[in-house]
């Protein structure tokens, strides 16, 4: 009888037992190599199969998985291993292996008999991996997760997502990061069918969701703007779809309403950090735009001043804190770690309020508020009034040194027609026309593309870097 493939990659198909069997191939080669439980093995590769079996034998050894993005260059990948200082490394990059030795995932991989098939060590304290922070104002930190806090958080994750054997996914999002892994340990805890792609192609994604069935699709903000903006996509039948989960930024409603208007099928937002992966869900039932969800059943969460560290009444605004145990066990370097804490909570670092029935809204990030004349202004609010301007393809907004008035804000926006200063009038009087007089634009600089990490979040420092000049538009 034929086993069922679990893992689909391109034209390959890997049951359950086969993915196993070359975990435990790769476990024995890595053994050889002098790798033994309590050690860091550090992983820099693309999404295949070769890194989920990575990943399975670096736990069945009873040592530690360090991520490392396969888009990070020499510089980043130096610092990712001067942090986390492993013995090892396992991976297909010619930057990881330019910098120790590698043991590479295109070499041959003899499969073994599976043995216990066990990816979990005796003590669930132990570190099961370290990934890194997104890294969007500083230099990115190891978020030390262990075995214990990522069974947690595949918990919340399957439940709150309702995921079963009978649902498919595929998974286009680096592993490296923690919304793909995340997507890909649920996917196999749970027994669902999961495709990996090698990369995000939007037409190869969308006749994969035909093709395969999918059930449940994850989507980042740049998948979501690519669906959104394909002008064939109603050529595709996405009928499997259960709903589409937005996660790693809050939604751009007008880019949401655009696809379920084409396509009928509804968004599920959710909310999480890399130090603590699920926060918050939608329902699957009556899921809404305008928030991130409810705290999911294990999650604690308050909202406190921004000045006082108090906590604050529903419908005011302040920090986002949590407190899980699927919470990090901490950062390296280590003494990043107290900075996140205040009396056990999880300093989020995100700006939001919670309602009288609970729902939590996202209004930005905390280093990322402008402040203009002692007022502070949240980009996400300004992005939100431009997404709505029906030239802008893409925007990010962000302050830029103003002498005795602190910040002045800027918009990078790129565009579906050609730059012009018509256009630029234009976004500043419709900001002008919806917001108070402190947030209004003082420049507005037109970009090919808004420069973003992996998971969707948009690198401010880089427009800052690059246009951090107060002339006008």
């Amino acid at each position: 009888m034929t086993v069922p493939a679990a893992l689909v990659f391109e034209e390959r198909r890997l049951s359950l037992p086969q993915l196993d069997a070359l975990a435990d191939g790769l476990a024995v080669t890595l053994t050889k190599t002098g790798v033994i439980a309590g050690e860091r093995v550090a992983v820099m590769a693309s999404n295949r199969p070769e890194f989920v079996a990575a990943l399975l034998s670096i736990w069945r050894l009873g040592a530690t998985a360090v991520l490392i993005s396969p888009a990070w260059k020499h510089e980043e990948v130096d610092h990712a291993l001067g942090v986390t200082n492993p013995g090892h490394a396992v991976g297909d990059h010619p930057v990881l292996a330019g910098l120790m030795p590698m043991l590479h995932l295109d070499g041959p991989i003899a499969p073994a008999e599976p043995t216990s098939g066990s990816s979990r060590p005796d003590n669930p304290r132990n570190d099961a991996l370290l990934v890194f922070s997104s890294g969007t104002t500083g230099l990115p930190k190891a978020v030390r997760h262990t075995h214990a806090s990522l069974d947690a958080a595949v918990r919340h994750w399957r439940e709150a997502l309702r995921l079963t054997s009978r649902d498919r996914i595929q998974v286009t999002t680096p592993p490296s990061h923690i919304l793909g892994l995340l997507n890909i340990l649920t996917a196999l805890r749970t027994g669902a069918w999961m495709r990996l792609h090698p990369r995000f192609d939007i037409d190869r994604m969308l006749r994969h969701i035909e093709n395969d069935r999918i059930t449940v699709e994850m989507a980042i903000a740049p998948i979501a703007l690519a669906i959104a903006s394909h002008p064939e996509l109603e050529s595709f039948d996405l009928s499997s779809l259960r709903f589409i989960m937005w996660g790693a930024t809050p939604v751009s409603a007008i880019i949401a309403e655009t696809v379920t208007r084409r396509t009928g099928v509804g968004w599920v937002p959710a909310y999480g950090t890399t130090e603590l992966p699920v926060i918050a869900c939608n329902p699957l039932s009556g899921a809404r735009l305008d928030a991130v969800g409810r705290p999911v059943p294990g999650v604690d969460l308050r909202v406190v001043s921004l000045e006082t560290g108090q906590p604050v009444r529903p419908g005011e605004v302040g920090e986002i804190q949590a407190r899980s145990e699927s919470l990090m066990a901490g950062y390296l370097p280590a003494e990043a770690t107290a900075e996140v804490f205040r009396g056990g909570w999880y300093r989020t670092g995100d700006v939001g309020w919670l309602d009288a029935d609970g729902w939590l809204r996202i209004t930005d990030r905390l280093k990322e508020m402008i402040k203009v004349r002692g007022f502070q202004v949240a980009p996400a609010e300004i992005e939100t009034v431009l997404h709505g301007h029906p030239a802008v393809k893409d925007c990010a907004v962000f302050g830029v040194p103003d002498g005795v008035n602190g910040e002045a804000v800027v918009a990078a926006v790129a565009t579906h027609v050609p730059s012009n200063p018509a256009v630029a009038s234009e976004l500043t009087a419709r900001v002008d026309a919806k917001l108070a007089s402190y947030k209004r634009l003082s420049r507005v600089v037109f970009v090919t593309d808004i420069p973003r990490l992996p998971s969707g979040k948009v690198l401010r420092r880089v427009l800052k870097e690059n246009y951090g000049c107060t002339s006008d538009s």
